[in-house]
């Protein structure tokens, strides 16, 4: 962990952009017409879980895992001549991860190809903004590429705030298109290559916030999502009571519904309650609430920690069964956990640094944040994750 930090600060270390310097009157109407660095965030974070319930085995064996992650995102801005903002994003991320449970898939080999593997995944984006009507259009392209799984992703959306500015209305279209490469655990394997096959997602988001008053905040947030396709993993088997392995099958389409709620309520200038509620359903019978509250703390005006708690409680999927649990008459069937009725609590807590000088006095880098959390299951799951985001500005 401590390597991959290091490897964070030297990657940002490398970007040497010089942002240009706007009037510091905060009187200035100045808007710069030529293409500007607005800013830079690095985030780093090591990622390690544990649990007996590892769907590779049919819902028993080791669920040890361990992620890093560095993702690098960009942001650029300009005035056009008529006065609309124009925003571009890059971001880049990878990760590499460990997997003690898929090196199940094939027990004989020293460590198979899904063991250890690592993601790439970029994505743009681009924005477009009338400040004065108070209307925005964003679009966005992504990608994401591992041993086993290909995704290409695109997004539009539009917001638009009301006459006084205190509320604003927002819509978003995303749509994902994966190839899956069918890697059968290996005692059904009835060939040497892998087949692949495909799974498209299409999510329509609507969005609605609104300033109450200079103390209270709050969203409305309502999705669609429908999948089709292969939406099962092809290395998860599954046993049946009568001892027979099988690969897990699952329906080719889901349709998810979630809607939350989202309120900040401002306690003088030093404390903020951040709540967020979401009820989930979709028709696989699957339906969870989660609630979620961080309150920030200003220690001084250059130190915050903000400790946060959530609360997740899921009743699982008709399709799901333990081990040794499913028949010859069901129609589809899975061991994986992540589709089981469970609760789970996740709790940390964050330190801000955003001093005048800069961060170790570089005055470009303005802001440094260190995240900890602890997530645990009622079915033995658990794990924890540690994250550093660095800004340059």
């Amino acid at each position: 962990m401590k390597k991959h930090l290091i490897t964070g600060f030297a990657l940002l270390a490398l970007f040497q952009l010089k942002a240009q310097q706007q009037p510091t009157d905060s009187t200035s109407t100045y808007k710069s017409t030529k293409l500007t660095l607005d800013e830079i965030n690095l985030v780093s974070s090591y990622y390690k879980q544990d649990g007996n319930h590892s769907a590779v085995e049919g819902g028993i064996g080791t669920q040890e895992l361990t992620d890093l992650s560095n993702t690098l995102d960009v942001k650029l801005t300009k005035y056009g001549s008529t006065g609309k903002k124009h925003s571009f994003g890059l971001e880049v991320g990878i990760d590499h991860y460990t997997s003690a449970s898929s090196d199940k898939i094939d027990p004989s080999t020293v460590s198979s190809a899904s063991y250890g593997d690592n993601r790439f995944y970029p994505s743009l984006s681009y924005g477009w903004e009338d400040e004065e009507k108070g209307k925005a259009i964003t679009a966005g392209v992504s990608s994401s590429t591992e041993f086993d799984y290909q995704s290409f992703g695109a997004n539009i959306g539009y917001s638009k705030k009301t006459k006084n500015k205190n509320g604003e209305f927002s819509a978003k279209f995303q749509t994902y298109l994966d190839q899956i490469k069918l890697i059968t655990p290996i005692e059904l394997r009835t060939s040497g290559g892998y087949g692949t096959d495909n799974r498209n997602t299409y999510a329509f988001s609507l969005g609605y916030s609104q300033i109450v008053n200079k103390s209270f905040q709050v969203m409305f947030m309502a999705d669609v999502i429908s999948q089709q396709g292969y939406l099962g993993l092809p290395f998860h088997r599954v046993y049946f009571t009568d001892g027979s392995v099988h690969q897990e099958k699952l329906p080719d389409s889901r349709l998810k519904i979630p809607i939350g709620v989202r309120a900040s309520y401002f306690l003088g200038d030093n404390f903020i309650i951040r709540a967020y509620y979401r009820y989930y359903s979709d028709d696989w019978k699957l339906t969870a609430h989660t609630f979620d509250v961080e309150v920030p703390v200003k220690l001084s005006s250059f130190v915050s920690i903000s400790p946060f708690y959530r609360f997740y409680s899921q009743q699982g999927a008709k399709y799901f069964k333990a081990y040794a649990q499913h028949s010859d008459s069901d129609e589809f069937y899975t061991s994986n956990y992540d589709l089981s009725t469970f609760d789970s609590n996740f709790i940390g807590a964050g330190i801000r640094l955003a001093p005048p000088k800069g961060v170790f006095g570089w005055s470009h880098f303005n802001m440094l944040e260190i995240r900890y959390g602890h997530y645990s299951r009622t079915d033995g799951l658990s794990s924890n994750i540690i994250s550093l985001n660095i800004r340059y500005k």
